[in-house]
């Protein structure tokens, strides 16, 4: 393949219509994740494919692999997989912080089968379900010396019967003997590279695989509620990372930084599967990536010494370098992309007058493999998170008809093309997998819930997620403009708008907050502040409340759901406040949606605590000494 095929011209968004006049079917991608990483093996056997740092504190003792050593590495990872009995359509958990052996392992799991990483976050009962549900009987997880929880929860979800074989994995430039393993009946426990050690390296022994087979399975949703398991195919995977790595502003030689957490698709896509189409060098933080407060009093100085060309991180990580001094020379850092939630306009600009940097924003998300949505530093589009990826096409739509709307209106972002994924694992037979759409496919469509509208240009303008619309009487206000309205305020250096509820109106924007050290603004300073900048009188926040720290997700997403039950909780509390025997009100959040269980004595009235709390629209619970009452 000529690399004018293989990498057309794509520096900006004029250069779109011209990628797509030739079929990506013509454009000679390697068929699967294995014959993409061959295909690096190939090309360049002795470059360094990675570099994996142990822990913040020695980034300069790093671990590291050629493509050649990486690709030997896979084989015998993998082969070692096939003789514990994981075929084509089998499952490989994997659950562990991000070191060197996780890299390969991930890449072995595909070969061998399907990889299905879990975030050790969840709770033991989502970790079994999600292993139910893949059919994983083989986990790879964290030893003792990686990660001692994640081993605990290994241990404990091998005791349930759950797994045949826990394969252990040692932390990056691991030296001495390892920690002896205990033993548990009827499962296989071993070090996975000692297992691995005399297996063969040049070809895999079982079955390859083709385009459509699975390739991996991804749980996505926030850390409670139970994830929902979607299915990638290895040409879903395959495709999305070449348009992320068909950008013409990085060459071979462009060094890439990855810091996020391997259970999420972006590390897999933009840091692992991407740099092999070109070759590139990345180099990886320690097991708590970009979690790691030791990280950034040294990230300006690690940028320098590998000459680091791109990142990727979300907004919150933006939030935190725009004030660590620049005590470096990052005259080599020229692409850092910005995604998983929406950048708010103060922390892109902070950044850039901190750096001399411009953020570069995508939107993706996991249904879509990853990125469908990319910007370009040099034709900045002011609100706007970019243009569709080559070959993935977009449209906005009327969220009950599934009529397409018009650019410049606003309704649900749908999305088709190749990085589309094949469903939501529901279950297995004597097949496979089980896959179902869930109601997020429409006739190749994906209903992303996200709310947003396209300009005249094709340019993507998100709106929110249609479920954290705050609907105020019937009014749909959007967070995103209270936020924006706050983060202007030089204290802030965060904020998450949701609904409270509310009799009269159903919900209220309330606001939280976080404020820069030593600052002194107050709740009541900032709801003034508010009200008097957002758009319209609807969506000034009823209360501003001032946090420590917001909640987010194990990637760095914003978990507004935690808000919204802290919201619920201040209501009810409000709300029960004169009614004698109501002892306290725990507020939860089950399945997606916040719930109350209201703690009583019992010779409270609890007629009176129904009629209180009977004119929310959330569920709620009344705990008596007798019987409870449910709503």
């Amino acid at each position: 393949m000529t690399d004018t095929l293989l990498w057309p011209d794509y520096t900006g968004p004029a250069d779109l219509a011209a990628i797509e006049t030739v079929p990506l079917e013509e454009r000679g991608l390697p068929e699967t994740t294995y014959a993409l990483l061959a295909r690096a093996a190939q090309l360049w056997p002795d470059r360094t494919a990675i570099t994996v740092v142990p822990e913040a504190a020695r980034w300069r003792e790093p671990q590291e692999s050629t493509f050649a050593e990486l690709l030997a590495e896979v084989h015998r990872y993998a082969n070692t997989l096939h003789r514990l009995g994981v075929l084509r359509g089998d499952a490989v958990a994997l659950m562990a912080p991000n070191c060197a052996e996780l890299i390969t392992a991930t890449l072995a799991a595909q070969l061998a089968g399907i990889a299905a990483p879990l975030n050790s976050g969840l709770s033991r009962q989502h970790l079994g379900e999600l292993l139910r549900r893949s059919g994983a009987r083989v986990l790879i997880v964290a030893g003792p010396e990686l990660d001692d929880q994640s081993w605990e929860t290994a241990q404990a979800l091998a005791g349930s019967g759950l797994l045949d074989a826990i394969l252990a994995l040692r932390p990056t430039g691991a030296t001495g003997s390892a920690e002896p393993l205990p033993t548990v009946n009827g499962v296989r426990v071993a070090y996975l590279a000692e297992l691995a050690r005399d297996g063969e390296e040049t070809c895999f022994d079982g079955v390859t695989p083709h385009a459509g087979d699975l390739a991996a399975f991804f749980h996505t949703g926030g850390t409670t509620g139970a994830p929902k398991l979607a299915a990638h195919t290895h040409a879903n995977e395959v495709a999305d990372a070449w348009m992320i790595a068909a950008n013409s502003l990085l060459d071979e030689e462009s060094v890439i930084f990855a810091a996020l957490p391997l259970f999420h698709v972006n590390a897999l896509v933009v840091t692992v599967l991407g740099p092999l189409f070109r070759g590139q060098p990345v180099v990886w933080a320690g097991p708590l990536g970009y979690r790691e407060p030791a990280l950034y009093p040294e990230f300006w100085k690690l940028v320098e010494h590998y000459r680091v060309a791109a990142m990727s991180a979300v907004p919150t990580v933006y939030a935190v370098l725009a004030q660590v001094p620049v005590d470096a020379d990052i005259s080599s850092l020229r692409f850092a992309l910005v995604g998983a939630s929406p950048l708010p306009a103060a922390v892109r600009e902070r950044f850039h007058e901190h750096t001399g940097i411009t953020l570069v924003e995508g939107y993706g998300l996991t249904e879509a493999t990853c990125a469908s949505v990319r910007s370009f530093p040099d034709a900045p589009r002011p609100g706007s998170v970019g243009q569709r990826l080559p070959y993935q096409h977009v449209k906005i739509v009327e969220p009950e008809s599934w009529e397409e709307l018009p650019a410049g209106e606003t309704g649900v972002l749908a999305i088709s093309g190749p990085a589309v994924f094949a469903g939501y694992v529901t279950g297995r037979d004597e097949h496979g997998p089980i896959l179902d759409g869930l109601g997020k496919l429409r006739d190749g469509w994906l209903d992303t819930g996200d709310l947003a509208r396209l300009d005249e240009d094709g340019f993507v303008h998100l709106a929110g997620r249609a479920k954290d619309l705050i609907i105020r009487g019937g009014h749909n206000i959007d967070p995103g403009v209270i936020e924006d309205a706050l983060l202007a305020h030089p204290d802030v250096t965060a904020a998450g708008a949701v609904g409270r509820p509310d009799v009269h109106a159903g919900e209220v924007p309330v606001a939280y907050v976080t404020l820069a050290p030593g600052a002194e603004a107050t709740q009541d300073e900032l709801r003034a502040w508010a009200a008097e900048r957002v758009p319209e009188q609807a969506a000034a926040p009823k209360v501003v409340t001032v946090l420590e720290a917001l909640p987010v997700t194990d990637v760095g997403k914003p978990y507004k759901l935690e808000l919204r039950a802290d919201a619920t909780g201040r209501e009810f509390t409000e709300a029960l406040s004169g009614i004698a025997g109501v002892e306290g009100i725990d507020v939860g959040i089950e399945e997606g949606s916040v719930t109350a269980t209201v703690r009583v004595a019992a010779d409270a009235d609890q007629a009176l605590v129904k009629a209180a709390l009977g004119q929310y629209a959330v569920h709620w619970t009344c705990v008596v000494a007798g019987p409870q009452v449910t709503h």
